[in-house]
């Protein structure tokens, strides 16, 4: 089994996302997302896995294109081996993927890949530093969404980034409360959410990192001015210890 097939299989999140938490979850995602992408221009944007749902709905991009099962125009294609040409992708959308496949850096590095140069990758995930991640603890062997995943720290991933050349430019934490499936208990922790990023800013969650591709230009260092136009007369051009050495030959021929 491919790693996209594995990661599909194991992030067939539909029935999770219909229940009370996981449209807490999403309205929460959804939110961030509209905010974020709608100042990212260009002309193709990636969305990798939840593909039932149209998460770039508020991207001024051109082209959409989903990779999933779901998705009513979607692509298959492998999310570690991309069919897909290089540096030809504005924004890459990655909702809770790294998470959820065996070879989390490998698909960084497609990614990388495809995106142009300033291109975008918007990244979420689940925080292990929080409530939820400590119920990922005690749930680690259940095969259940989304406790069955490998929840990646936001140091590590930001390494990872780092390492491929990405520089991390905006990001965010969200859904403080702890991760219950009663509506009415997810209602009496609602003071966590909005006091979330006053008290304890790093508990959130869910995450969000929005990156960058930065491509370091070469620097052309050309030849001064008297140089170039010394070469267009077709005159050797006379460096400063070339000068001293006629001047004094002058000088040798004077006495």
């Amino acid at each position: 089994m491919n790693d996209t097939q594995t990661v599909e299989r194991r992030h067939d999140a539909r029935p999770w996302y219909d229940t009370t938490l996981g449209r807490y979850v999403l309205d929460r995602e959804q939110a961030y997302i509209d905010k974020t992408v709608s100042d990212i221009f260009g002309f193709n944007a990636l969305q990798f896995g939840l593909s039932q749902y149209e998460l770039l709905r508020a991207s001024r991009i051109a082209t959409h294109i989903t990779l999933g099962p779901y998705a009513p125009s979607r692509l298959r294609t492998d999310f570690d081996a991309l069919a897909i040409e290089s540096q030809s992708v504005d924004l890459a959308l990655m909702p809770h993927v790294l998470e959820f496949s065996s070879s989390p850096h490998q698909i960084l590095r497609e990614v990388e890949r495809v995106l142009i140069p300033e291109g975008h990758i918007l990244i979420t995930g689940f925080n292990p530093l929080s409530l939820w991640g400590a119920c990922h603890v005690i749930k680690r062997r259940s095969d259940e969404y989304p406790w069955r995943g490998k929840f990646i720290s936001l140091p590590r991933l930001k390494d990872w980034l780092a390492l491929l050349g990405f520089e991390v430019v905006a990001g965010k934490l969200a859904c403080y409360a702890p991760p219950m499936q009663s509506e009415k208990w997810l209602m009496r922790f609602q003071f966590m959410e909005s006091a979330g990023d006053r008290w304890w800013p790093l508990a959130g969650g869910v995450y969000f990192l929005l990156a960058k591709k930065r491509v370091h230009s070469m620097r052309v260092i050309l030849p001064s001015w008297s140089e170039r136009m010394a070469a267009q007369r077709g005159i050797a051009p006379v460096t400063q210890k070339g000068a001293k050495q006629n001047h004094a030959s002058q000088e040798n021929e004077l006495v």
